[in-house]
């Protein structure tokens, strides 16, 4: 949905209850987790954005807030924690002075323990989206080396119009995205890889 202001709370409610009675937009749900189906544009970003588990913990706790999208010109509209299969989302973007309202729905939540523990989701496109497809989020902390990671896989293709006369800025809009969720997930565990000293403390108090 294309709007001239930023949708108030009752617009994307209404938005929302539409959108959760509708379909997919494509056939090949779940494939972030398995095979990319042909026909569409890959993203995929990885970022090791610290070590440890006070780390990972608090990368999910981020994830849960859906702090990786707040962007400022980007947010996810969503008060469900924990993240569930099922829930629809939407995700309101400012771009070029206009105001997209897109729909997603929840496909699976990813939770495991082991040598790699990992934790993240995955959504796919409803009708009301400019785009069509897939996108999953996952954290991951190798035991092995204690490196905690964030991993964002994404295959798309227009669906708006707008989208379609105007996807290469849609593509840079894509690969934005990419680079700015990272750096809010750094972020949100900055304050537990790089604790506050006494003495900053101190000046904080």
């Amino acid at each position: 949905m294309l709007l001239l202001r930023k949708p108030s709370a009752d617009t994307i409610q209404h938005f929302l209850s539409g959108q959760s009675k509708l379909d997919f937009t494509y056939t090949a749900v779940g494939s972030t987790i398995a095979k990319i189906p042909s026909g569409f544009i890959v993203d995929h970003t990885r970022v090791k954005i610290g070590s440890g588990e006070d780390v990972f913990e608090a990368a999910k706790s981020a994830l849960r807030r859906w702090d990786h999208f707040r962007l400022g010109w980007l947010e996810a509209c969503h008060g469900t924690t924990p993240i569930q299969k099922g829930d629809v989302v939407a995700i309101v973007a400012n771009t070029f002075g206009l105001w997209w309202l897109n729909a997603c729905r929840i496909i699976f939540v990813i939770d495991d323990t082991g040598a790699t523990a990992r934790f993240g989701f995955a959504y796919g496109t409803l009708p009301g989206h400019a785009a069509i497809g897939e996108e999953r989020f996952l954290l991951e902390w190798d035991h092995s080396d204690n490196s905690v990671w964030y991993d964002i896989l994404a295959f798309s293709r227009p669906n708006h119009l707008l989208a379609r006369q105007g996807y290469p800025m849609v593509r840079r809009i894509q690969k934005r995205f990419g680079q700015e969720s990272s750096d809010a997930m750094r972020r949100a565990v900055n304050a537990v890889s790089q604790p506050v000293s006494p003495r900053d403390r101190s000046r904080l108090d």
